[in-house]
């Protein structure tokens, strides 16, 4: 049985505490995968080798800190592994936020920084007429709440992508780039804690960007239906491992 790879570009905040663990956890958990299937974490940005595309089930690519922008080192070689794997066939795989932007930027798109800045804490996003046969938002409601945390953005997409979900600030929060890749731009594994913790690292940042902290940390709120978009990645994987 083929293991997924879940491939971190980056740690969390210093205010989430160890034992609520990072990205890795809260994805895993979310996936709801059975105790027969494995999960390995390679940490790309330390330096971490990936494994060959064919001996893996599905991928999973986390958020970081960093700007795809940048175009680390790090960064242009996982970019280089996701072309590989889109042409050697149909490897599931998911982009969360950074790990969604960077899928963009390897397949042909554009990401920068978005002209509106920062969006950031308890969002609400709208389906689009494309998702309602997907696998992975099919059996989302027409609007629904998700936490989101990013400066950068999708700003042109690559052929043949067709936009899921999006709202007024973000066009391109959810994305089927081809028949086995997907990227969201929020963040299906944060808990209400986790976002939180978020805006308390942030805040100097906000205050400087004149958002009211105060207000968005009012409307944070848990999002259970932003997180079905990993146990429906999960049951997508139980049919290729």
């Amino acid at each position: 049985m083929k293991p997924l790879l879940i491939i971190k570009t980056g740690k969390t905040v210093k205010r989430v505490p160890p034992e609520a663990g990072d990205f890795e956890h809260w994805i895993t958990a979310g996936l709801q995968l059975d105790s027969g299937h494995q999960a390995l974490t390679r940490s790309v940005y330390s330096g971490e080798e990936l494994p060959h595309p064919d001996s893996l089930g599905g991928v999973v690519i986390t958020g970081s800190a960093a700007m795809v922008s940048e175009r680390l080192a790090w960064s242009e070689y996982v970019a280089g592994w996701l072309r590989a794997a889109a042409r050697q066939g149909r490897l599931p795989v998911l982009g969360i936020c950074y790990g969604h932007q960077l899928l963009a930027h390897a397949l042909g798109g554009r990401v920068d920084f978005h002209p509106q800045g920062r969006e950031m804490g308890t969002i609400r996003i709208s389906k689009t007429a494309a998702a309602l046969d997907d696998p992975l938002c099919g059996d989302l409601p027409p609007g629904f709440k998700a936490q989101a945390s990013h400066r950068q953005s999708v700003m042109q997409l690559p052929p043949g992508a067709e936009v899921l979900a999006s709202n007024e600030f973000e066009p391109h929060h959810a994305v089927r780039f081809n028949d086995s890749m997907w990227g969201v731009q929020f963040h299906p594994e944060f808990s209400a804690d986790v976002m939180l913790h978020y805006l308390a690292e942030r805040e100097a940042d906000l205050v400087r960007e004149g958002l009211d902290v105060a207000s968005i940390r009012s409307q944070v709120e848990s999002t259970p239906e932003a997180t079905r978009v990993l146990a429906n990645f999960g049951r997508m994987l139980y049919t290729q491992m």
